[in-house]
């Protein structure tokens, strides 16, 4: 069954479903669209109602903006529903927000190498300055700035993401991008807006699944720091033998894992 594409006045998201069953509402990080999750959400069809979401600034939803990161949890659990949230980088951001704002929405929530904020606040405003200068230079008032094809090679070759194939980076549905896009996009959504808030993250009281790549050490340390600070409802799993980029380097155990999660006694 093909996805089926949605967007309407009152949901400026992009959105396509597939499958039927307990829903699951897949969200992408930042330069990828809700297409890049296709092998994933491949493998949670059969078994779940798979929503996938562009967020602000991506794809077909770039000209949508978001002013911060909880109008854009409130603008992805509008186009989502009700369902268990799965968010990866900028979109464990945005579903974390989700979370705090539309509780009742967002029933579970899984986040993929998603960071919980920054608590230092010279550290918090030196990532802001750096992910404005990114996102001039991406789009600059002028015009002159990278192509969308250049910058995605550039950001591509990052540690986190450099042992990737084209295949893998999953680079035709990054291709949907516009820089302009991406710039507003990292204004709003990056991690320079994101202030570290415990008493929010304690709050939390649907079950949570933070899963790590074992080999993105980084992200591991900050994983289960984050399901420790969440409490007793929070669970941490790492996805062994992948990096930052987990449910694209493996998208069947990635699906396993939370499946295997949401069957959990007492899993709502």
């Amino acid at each position: 069954m093909p996805p089926v594409p949605r967007r309407t006045p009152a949901d400026p998201l992009a959105t396509e479903r597939l499958g039927e069953g307990g829903r699951l509402v897949l969200v992408h990080g930042f330069t990828q669209t809700g297409r890049s999750w296709g092998a994933v959400a491949n493998e949670l069809a059969p078994r779940h109602e798979v929503v996938t979401v562009d967020l602000p600034g991506h794809g077909r939803s770039a000209g949508v903006a978001a002013r911060d990161l909880a109008e854009a949890g409130e603008l992805v659990a509008e186009a989502g529903g009700g369902g268990t949230y799965v968010g990866y980088s900028m979109g464990g951001r945005v579903s974390l927000h989700a979370a705090f704002v539309r509780p009742e929405l967002v029933r579970r929530l899984v986040l993929v190498g998603a960071h919980p904020g920054i608590a230092d606040a010279a550290e918090l405003e030196r990532r802001r300055r750096d992910d404005e200068a990114l996102a001039t230079r991406l789009a600059p008032a002028g015009g002159g700035g990278p192509t969308l094809e250049a910058f995605l090679a550039e950001w591509l070759a990052a540690p986190l993401f450099a042992h990737l194939d084209e295949a893998t980076a999953n680079v035709a549905a990054r291709r949907e991008n516009t820089t302009a896009g991406l710039a507003g996009a990292l204004r709003t959504l990056g991690t320079g807006t994101q202030r570290y808030d415990p008493a929010r993250l304690r709050a939390l009281a649907m079950p949570v699944l933070v899963v790590a790549g074992s080999l993105d050490s980084a992200y591991t340390s900050i994983g289960q720091d984050l399901a420790a600070t969440i409490g007793a409802n929070a669970t941490f799993a790492p996805l062994p033998g992948v990096g930052h980029a987990a449910p694209f380097e493996a998208p069947g155990p990635f699906a396993a894992l939370v499946e295997a999660w949401l069957a959990l006694p007492g899993s709502p």
